[in-house]
């Protein structure tokens, strides 16, 4: 079973939507036999990947950092979001952090990281801006060996 993860952005910008969704589409796509998908779940990012890779077909795995992470959402259409893809998901995994912090989402990351063949960054290219952010698990994945394939809109800015 070949099993791709995902970091990136919480927020994409709406001119960039497009572009993420087709290329998560052709990185989740065309691929032979079985294929797990490892996601936290976050908003953005991580909850398109999911519910791209549910339209093929994938196994869902949910790498939940913290104990307290529906308290991390922003509104009520994300949480919505992360209950029902997490209902859809064949297993879940949860870090042992009690609350959300950089520390559990660098757990997160990381663990998503170590546990798939490919990673998938939906990524601006910068530093992350905070531990546990998307550059951070980029450079994570590179120094394991793991093949990463960034998309991003070329000269896109993220607010």
């Amino acid at each position: 079973m070949k099993r791709i993860g995902v970091t990136g952005h919480r927020t994409i910008p709406d001119g960039c939507l497009a572009h993420v969704e087709e290329g998560l589409r052709s990185a989740l796509g065309g691929h032979p036999g079985p294929l797990e998908a490892l996601s936290s779940l976050a908003d953005g990012a991580d909850q398109l990947f999911a519910a791209i890779a549910l339209e093929y077909g994938a196994e869902l795995t949910v790498v939940i950092p913290s104990g307290d992470y529906e308290d991390t959402f922003r509104d009520s259409r994300g949480l919505a979001a992360y209950r029902r893809l997490k209902d859809r998901a064949t297993q879940e995994v949860l870090m042992g952090f009690p609350r959300s912090t950089d520390e559990a989402y660098y757990a997160a990351g990381t663990y998503i990281a170590e546990s798939c063949d490919r990673l998938v960054a939906v990524w601006d290219g910068l530093p992350a801006r905070g531990h546990g952010g998307t550059g951070e698990i980029v450079a994570y994945a590179r120094a394991l060996g793991k093949p990463v394939t960034v998309i991003w809109p070329e000269g896109a800015a993220r607010d």
